[in-house]
């Protein structure tokens, strides 16, 4: 699991040329609202976005592994943590990224996105089960 997490981390951050590193100041940026678009499609503010995503991200269970890893590993899954953290941020920045090209729009004309739609959308019929 550690080489498929990290391994594919590195493969993004290297084939991105470190695009969520390069581009942190800009991300900070929009997130603080100042670059706003008001003819944007959707009912959420960039900073509701960001508490979503970190909320769905991070989560409880998360938290308590920490815990539990550190007591068990100590400083050495400490060092692991901090590395698939970096490399975890280029992963993160494709699937939002994914996630925002193929966004749809359910019956009621507002925009919905999420991994039914990437698959859908972005991917051919062969990856349809």
């Amino acid at each position: 699991m550690l080489i498929l997490l990290v391994g594919g981390g590195l493969f993004f951050l290297i084939y991105s040329r470190f695009v969520p590193f390069r581009y942190i100041g800009h991300a900070i940026n929009v997130v603080r609202g100042k670059y706003p678009d008001d003819g944007a499609e959707g009912h959420i503010s960039h900073a509701g976005a960001l508490s979503s995503a970190m909320a769905g991200t991070v989560g409880m269970g998360n938290i308590g592994s920490v815990a539990v890893a550190i007591m068990v590993g100590g400083p050495g899954a400490i060092f692991w943590m901090w590395i698939s953290a970096i490399v975890g941020m280029a992963t993160k920045f494709f699937t939002c990224t994914l996630a925002i090209m193929y966004r749809g729009k359910d019956e009621n004309g507002d925009v919905q996105g999420g991994p039914m739609y990437i698959i859908t959308q972005g991917l051919t019929k062969k990856w349809h089960f």
